[in-house]
């Protein structure tokens, strides 16, 4: 958080759900496990203190695979691991590396230091490396998904598919986090303390910009049970007001959603919760089931308001479902919000249009914006691949300048998030007086004079 704009300002941090897990597997192999938690540290310098003071043969890097930050594999990330892979390589430690910027790129962590980079799912695969080198053993640890130098060369076997059996996971092993240092920031910023869950893992959708290294396209789905007990816990032990379930889509599989409703309700585990779900799934069977079950907030990636851009994402996806499943969920009572994007090759000013008149129309509680990103193993990556400049990956989430030739200018992404963000408060607050309504007004009216600046013809706002 320290180190990304957008979430430092945001202050909505999560404990590192998938590294958790990873410790409650090495814990059930009989490993002793300390946790260095990134997501709350001020610097690599915290991490360098932990070195310092612990004792430890092995240093695990395991991205969260379940936060959406790491899935955008920003340069300031990947710079903050490879420092500290030097000073843990300087202690003696054998490293080891998992997450998706290391499965795309697993020869800049080994060439940093890193002994192995674990690619694709890896919590199994790393218990037989760390079983491997517990043993004994003194040649170099082989299995598929594993990469090393050999002889200053890459190499690497290919991953095979993960562990469709989510029963054999262990709950993470949340007695590792500083429960007392989240609820401080989530109480002090926001009033209420919010963790995180997932009942699933994968998604088996095609948008063509949608990045899969973890899982690929695949989706496998917790009990219901299984879940409903683990709210209970959470909501026992360490008394949240809130849940943000991490899945790319909550509640595919079908009659899952009621049952898990009827489940939590039976524990007394229900607590409000959000979660992310396609506009095609959803019914008004399904929202009312969500809404018993306790969702307070749906996020939709509904992307875009023009049809053109969809079938060009391969979205699979068309603005009745948007408008229906919008319906349904705000007649539930429940908050609606909308993920955008925009700068996808082809799209223009009428397309953008069309978007901001989907949202003026449908009214969701709060809208995402972001800027096509291409990430390496996408199709929309090897369609754009030859206009990429010389970054490959944004320096924080916030950067909205595209990496690939846009029908704009890059400069005018920034401008637009910024003006869409404006004009959306004045849509929320119409009948806003006073200064606050003021400085709304005065800054969509900037906003709009700087999109003019870029001389492009039929911009869609008015």
């Amino acid at each position: 958080m320290a180190f990304d704009d957008k979430q430092r300002i945001l202050r909505e941090p999560y404990p590192p759900l998938g590294t958790l897990i990873a410790a409650a597997c090495a814990r059930r192999e009989g490993h002793t496990v300390a946790l260095f938690d990134a997501m709350i540290a001020s610097s690599t310098h915290d991490f360098e203190i932990r070195l310092n003071a612990d004792q430890f043969d092995a240093v695990v890097f395991f991205e969260d695979n379940f936060n959406w930050l790491s899935k955008m594999c920003l340069n300031r990330m990947r710079q903050s691991c490879v420092e500290m892979i030097g000073m843990a390589k300087e202690k003696g430690a054998l490293v080891v590396v998992a997450g998706s910027d290391p499965s795309d790129f697993p020869q800049t962590f080994l060439a940093a230091g890193a002994d192995y980079v674990i690619c694709g799912e890896a919590e199994f695969r790393l218990m037989e490396l760390l079983a491997h080198y517990n043993a004994g053993a003194t040649a170099p640890f082989c299995g598929p998904g594993v990469a090393r130098w050999v002889d200053g060369a890459l190499a690497a076997i290919p991953a095979t598919r993960g562990e469709r059996n989510l029963a054999s996971f262990p709950q993470a092993a949340w007695d590792l986090v500083n429960m007392g240092a989240y609820r401080a920031i989530w109480e002090k910023d926001h009033g209420y303390f919010s963790l995180n869950m997932m009942t699933t893992r994968g998604c088996p959708y095609g948008c063509n910009w949608c990045a899969k290294p973890i899982h690929g396209r695949r989706y496998d789905v917790r009990d219901p049970l299984d879940c409903a007990r683990e709210m209970a816990r959470l909501k026992q032990e360490f008394q949240p007001d809130h849940i943000w379930f991490s899945d790319d889509i909550f509640g595919l599989k079908p009659g899952w959603v009621e049952t898990f409703a009827q489940e939590v309700a039976r524990l007394d585990g229900s607590l409000p919760f959000k979660i992310q779900v396609r506009a095609d799934l959803i019914t008004a069977e399904t929202a009312a089931n969500l809404k018993t079950a306790g969702c307070r907030t749906a996020w939709m990636g509904v992307e875009s308001g023009s049809q053109k851009v969809l079938d060009a994402m391969d979205k699979d996806l068309d603005r009745i479902a948007v408008n229906h499943a919008t319906r349904h969920l705000q007649e539930a009572g429940i908050e609606v919000c909308f993920f955008l994007q925009f700068g996808y090759p082809g799209e223009e000013a009428v397309d953008i249009r069309a978007t901001w008149e989907m949202v003026a129309e449908l009214k969701p509680h709060q809208i995402g914006i972001s800027v096509a990103y291409p990430l390496p193993g996408t199709k929309f990556y090897e369609k754009v691949k030859d206009s990429l400049g010389s970054s490959d990956h944004w320096e924080h989430s916030h950067t909205m300048r595209p990496l690939h030739q846009t029908p704009y200018p890059a400069d005018f992404y920034p401008v637009l998030y910024d003006y869409l963000h404006h004009r959306f408060r004045r849509l929320k607050n119409r009948n806003r007086r006073g200064p606050r309504g003021l400085i709304d007004f005065y800054r969509s009216w900037r906003t709009t004079r700087r999109l003019a600046t870029f001389g492009v013809e039929g911009v869609p706002f008015k």
